[in-house]
């Protein structure tokens, strides 16, 4: 039987004391791992599996869809270049290119996060939530001694389009089942939201 998502964090604390705390939630070492562990199965899964051949009698020319080396199950975000989370602090020229991007726990072989931009120099310099959830994961890790490697990693073959890199963006958040993203908190929960 599968942990229930409530059964992910700690009851340690009275309910009286939960309520005048907002969020203060805490996964303990045990249901991290179980957590982490859930979505590295999934992740692996979706890897491995073979994606399925579709025969089409429509012109892909004539529709709205990014062309063919954009199809999500032809990207490994494990296969590319890894770079600092704090790449945005580098100095650069521009506001960057239109890319896929991911952010990584190389340790637990995890994609955390999948996000899209028009502007990669630009897009993580200022609020990002997703800054705010990796340093909350590190931190729980670093408190349990638990090992992480968060990196990020960019696809530089995206469409220039915003409606085609969006949908291929969200392609990619539902096969990974990226548990930063908020179309997969409901089944992952938001324990670093």
């Amino acid at each position: 039987m599968e942990p229930n998502q409530l059964e992910l964090f700690s009851a340690a604390q009275p309910p009286s004391t939960r309520k005048n705390r907002p969020n203060m939630l805490l996964m303990d070492a045990d249901a991290l791992v179980r957590w982490k562990g859930q979505i590295a199965a999934h992740q692996q899964r979706a890897r491995d599996s073979k994606p399925a051949q579709q025969v089409t009698l429509l012109d892909f020319a004539e529709l709205d869809f990014p062309p063919a080396h954009c199809e999500p199950d032809r990207i490994d975000p494990f296969s590319l270049r890894l770079c600092p989370t704090l790449f945005y602090r580098l100095p650069v020229d521009g506001a960057g290119e239109a890319c896929i991007y991911f952010v990584l726990d190389n340790a637990a072989g995890l994609i955390l996060y999948i996000g899209e931009t028009c502007q990669s120099s630009k897009r993580w310099k200022g609020t990002h939530d997703c800054k705010r959830y990796i340093e909350k994961y590190q931190d729980l890790h670093y408190q349990y001694g638990l090992k992480t490697a968060v990196s990020m990693a960019f696809w530089w073959d995206a469409p220039a389009k915003v409606q085609p890199r969006q949908q291929l963006e969200q392609a990619l958040i539902q096969k990974w089942k990226s548990p930063f993203n908020k179309e997969n908190w409901q089944r992952w929960g938001q324990p670093f939201g």
